[in-house]
C-alpha cells in the first residue's frame, strides 16, 4: 500500500507543478505581449496626435456607433483567432487603432501649459494601479473569479452611462463616468491576472487583450480627470 500511496502522491505533485508552469508562463507570455503592444499604441497615438480627426466631432453619434462596430468587430476577430499567430498580428494592429484614437485626447491635453506633466502623471498613475492590481491578484488566496458577474452589469451600465452623457452634456455625469472606469479598469486587472494564476485563463492572447483594454481605459480616464484641472497658455 505505501508504495502505491507513493506513486500516487507523486503524481498528485507533478500534476501540480505542471499546472504552476503552464500558468507562469500564460502569465509571462501575457505580461511579455502587454508590453510589446505599447508600441503600437505609441506609435498610433504619435500619428493621431498630428492630424486632423475633428469630423468625427462633427456627427459624434455616427462618429461613436462606427467606432464601436470596428472595436467589437476587431474583438471578435482577435478572440477567433486567439491560437494562431494571426491573432497575436490582429492584437498589435488594434493597440495601433486605438492609439491613434488616443491621439486627439492627448493633443488636447499637450495643449496645456502643464499638458506633459498630466501625461506623465496619467502614465505613472496608471503603472501604479496596474502593478498593485496585479500584485494582489498574483499573491492572495482568494479566488475573485466571483466578480466576472459584477463585473460584467458594471460594463454594461458604463456602456449605457455614456451613450446618455453624448445626449445629456453633463459634467457631474461626465465625472461620474470617469471615475467608474477608474474602478471598473483596477477590477478588471485584478480579475484577469487571478484569473490566469488561478488556471481560469490559459491563452495569453485573450488575457492580453483584456488587460489592455483596462489599461487604455484607466489611463484615459485619468488623463481626462487629470485634464479638468489643467491650466491653458
Amino acid at each position: 500500500m505505501q508504495p502505491e500511496l507513493r506513486t500516487v502522491q507523486t503524481g498528485a505533485s507533478g500534476a501540480t507543478q505542471d499546472f504552476a508552469l503552464q500558468q507562469h508562463k500564460v502569465l509571462r507570455n501575457t505580461y511579455m505581449l502587454l508590453a510589446l503592444s505599447l508600441i503600437p499604441t505609441a506609435i498610433g497615438a504619435a500619428i493621431g496626435t498630428n492630424i486632423d480627426l475633428g469630423f468625427m466631432r462633427t456627427s459624434p453619434m455616427v462618429s461613436f456607433i462606427v467606432i464601436l462596430g470596428v472595436f467589437y468587430g476587431w474583438i471578435y476577430a482577435i478572440e477567433r483567432n486567439k491560437d494562431s499567430s494571426l491573432g497575436v498580428a490582429l492584437l498589435l494592429g488594434f493597440t495601433l487603432f486605438l492609439g491613434l484614437l488616443l491621439g486627439p485626447l492627448l493633443h488636447r491635453t499637450l495643449g496645456f501649459r502643464n499638458g506633459t506633466e498630466l501625461v506623465m502623471m496619467a502614465a505613472g498613475g496608471t503603472a501604479a494601479v496596474f502593478f498593485i492590481m496585479a500584485g494582489i491578484a498574483s499573491s492572495t488566496k482568494r479566488d475573485f473569479s466571483g466578480l466576472s458577474s459584477f463585473l460584467t452589469v458594471g460594463a454594461v451600465v458604463l456602456m449605457l452611462g455614456v451613450v446618455a452623457s453624448m445626449f445629456m452634456q453633463s459634467p457631474i455625469l461626465y465625472l461620474v463616468i470617469l471615475g467608474g472606469f477608474v474602478l471598473f479598469s483596477s477590477l478588471m486587472i485584478m480579475w484577469q491576472v487571478n484569473n490566469i494564476v488561478r488556471g481560469g485563463e490559459t491563452n495569453y492572447i485573450s488575457a492580453t487583450l483584456t488587460l489592455y483594454i483596462s489599461i487604455y481605459n484607466l489611463f484615459s480616464a485619468l488623463l481626462q480627470l487629470l485634464g479638468i484641472g489643467g491650466r491653458s497658455d
